[in-house]
This record gives C-alpha cells, sequence and structure tokens, in this order.
C-alpha cells in the first residue's frame, strides 16, 4: 500500500494551505464533537469552481444542521487528494474521477459517496476547455501533437480527455507531451510561452480569455456530453466506521448541489472567497452543471479510454467504486 500511495502522489503537490474551516483532526462517529455535537469533518478540495457547492452548502447552514462543520483544504488535484484520503489526513476529498479509476485498479481503497460536478455538454461554452493564448497558431485538438500541454496533476481526466480531442481530431494522442501546473498558473504559463496549450477550468480559464486567448477543443464534451467529471470520495475504512456520518455528508453535498446548481449568482459570489479570481472576471464565468446523481454510463466511457491509453493495470471495477 505504501507504495501504491507514493505511485499516487508522485509529481503531484500535495497540500496546499488551508482555506476554510478550522484545523481539528479528522471527524468520526465517536470523536472529534464539539459543542451542541457538531462534528469536524476534514475535506480536501481543489480552488476551482467545482466545489463551490462545498462553500455554498457550508455558509448556507445545510452542513451545519446535520452536525457537520467542514474543514476545507486546498490541493493541486484529485491524484494529490487520494492518498491523504487514504492515509486519514483527509475524512473526504474530491478527485476526477480518472484519478479514482486509476486508484480502483491499483486496489487503493477508496469508495465515491455522493457526486461532484459535471459537464455543460455545449462545445464551446463549457467550464472546462482545451485553451491557447492569444495568437497562438494551434487552431485545433490536432495541432497539440507534439506540443506542451498543461495539466493540473499527471494522469487524470486532463490526460484522458485531451487525448481524446486529439483523437477525435484525427491526431495522435500519445504524441501530447503534458506538463503538471497548478490550474492558476496556467494563464501565466501560456502568456509567457511556457506551455503551448493548456486543459483549464472556471476561473482560470476566464484568466486565460481576459488575455485574449481562446479555446480550440471543448475536452470533457468530447468524452461524453453527460461526463461526471469529479465527485466526493472517502476511503473504504472511513466509510466502514462512520456509516451515519457518511450519509448525512451524502445529504448535505446533495442539498448543496442541488442548491448551486439553482442559485448561479450566488455560487459567483461565493467563488471569489476562496480562489484568486478578479471580481470584474466573475460574471463571464462558465459555471458546470452540478447534479445530485452521478452519470455512470459516461463514467464507463472515462474507465474504457484510461485502459485504451495505458492508464490502468488492470481494469477498474465500477461496482467497488460508486456508490
Amino acid at each position: 500500500m505504501r507504495r501504491l500511495l507514493i505511485g499516487l502522489v508522485t509529481g503531484a503537490t500535495f497540500v496546499a494551505a488551508t482555506a476554510c474551516g478550522s484545523s481539528d483532526s479528522p471527524g468520526s462517529d465517536d470523536n472529534d464533537k464539539a459543542s451542541g455535537g457538531t462534528t469536524t469533518v476534514k475535506v480536501g478540495v481543489i480552488p476551482i469552481v467545482d466545489v463551490a457547492p462545498l462553500y455554498l452548502g457550508q455558509k448556507k447552514g445545510f452542513y451545519g444542521e446535520r452536525g457537520i462543520k467542514l474543514s476545507l483544504t486546498s490541493a493541486q488535484g484529485g491524484a494529490a487528494i487520494v492518498p491523504g484520503v487514504v492515509s486519514g489526513q483527509f475524512d473526504f476529498g474530491f478527485s476526477n474521477m480518472t484519478s479514482l479509476l486509476i486508484a480502483q485498479s491499483k486496489n487503493v481503497p477508496v469508495k465515491a459517496v455522493v457526486n461532484g460536478v459535471a459537464s455543460t455538454g455545449k462545445k464551446g461554452a463549457d467550464f472546462a476547455e482545451l485553451a491557447v493564448r492569444k495568437g497562438s497558431p494551434l487552431k485545433s485538438a490536432k495541432d497539440v501533437e507534439g506540443r506542451k500541454v498543461a495539466a493540473n496533476t499527471l494522469n487524470n481526466i486532463c490526460d484522458t480527455s485531451t487525448r481524446e480531442s486529439v483523437r477525435k481530431d484525427g491526431g495522435d494522442p500519445s504524441k501530447v507531451k503534458f506538463v503538471e501546473m497548478p490550474f492558476d498558473q496556467m494563464p501565466a504559463a501560456l502568456e509567457g510561452g511556457r506551455v503551448d496549450a493548456a486543459c483549464v477550468v472556471e476561473p482560470a480559464l476566464a484568466s486565460i480569455k481576459a488575455q485574449g486567448g481562446t479555446s480550440i477543443a471543448s475536452l470533457f464534451v468530447d468524452v461524453s456530453p453527460d461526463l461526471t467529471v469529479a465527485m466526493y470520495f472517502s476511503s473504504q475504512t472511513y466509510v466502514q466506521k462512520n456509516p451515519e456520518l457518511v450519509k448525512k455528508f451524502q445529504a448535505a453535498t446533495i442539498e448543496s448541489l442541488e442548491y448551486a446548481d439553482s442559485h448561479p449568482q450566488e455560487v459567483r459570489e461565493i467563488i471569489t472567497t476562496y480562489t484568486k479570481i478578479p471580481k470584474p472576471l466573475v460574471d463571464s464565468l462558465v459555471l458546470p452543471r452540478w447534479p445530485a446523481e452521478p452519470d455512470r454510463r459516461s463514467i464507463e466511457r472515462l474507465a474504457e479510454l484510461g485502459q485504451q491509453d495505458g492508464l490502468f493495470e488492470k481494469k477498474p471495477d465500477l461496482d467497488e467504486l460508486l456508490p
């Protein structure tokens, strides 16, 4: 297991700074009870638009009503959060589906517990795009053959979806060169020519567009219009030991997802509290969808693509991974 965890975190910046909440030890049904029976739950997240429902749900009291106080800590990506959850540093984590599929295929004991975020399904109008700088000679996904493409962590959904966009455009996906960097560093890296393109999500995507950059592919849409991009997960041990707390977290998160989906302006406002997005750009953000349930067919497609691209040592067991 030690070797598996080291392999998962290789190349990924592990944990950045605490973004919200307290620094109490991980919660459980039997300890970490604050006054009034509140349990502090540590969650590893990424400072991107995807996780807005958690911040919004915390603010609206959806978690507090169920006796949960969220302690949200920022990390670079799902590949970095997985080891933190399995080791017990986090109780729950947010991760793209490809990183979870890779972990499951390596017998890392992860368990998805509730949906996270989904593509808009609209080409050219998704919250994640394959973007290039102003004046770039690259005009379509095929053009990134042999070029440097920024991804927040390696061997995650950016790799899978970028390769699929290149493949669909008639290019050779094996020739793409991925460069790992945090999302918020991608606008400057593109403008400075350190990378040729970026698999980028909001709010960094809005910053690239503000610099005159453009999208050359809607990579999540190319995988599946209804793509389940990410989910919240825990360790199998934590789920088994804390079934009631997990149910409360699931219920509060579903309520938060539904609220975020129907209150876009409040989403835009909450994003400014945990990301570096300049307020003038907030209204230009493309928001994702936050359905309450994951789309299994789209996850199966990610598994097929990951296998095709050699990301898995063995085929992931979706029945074992998904709730």
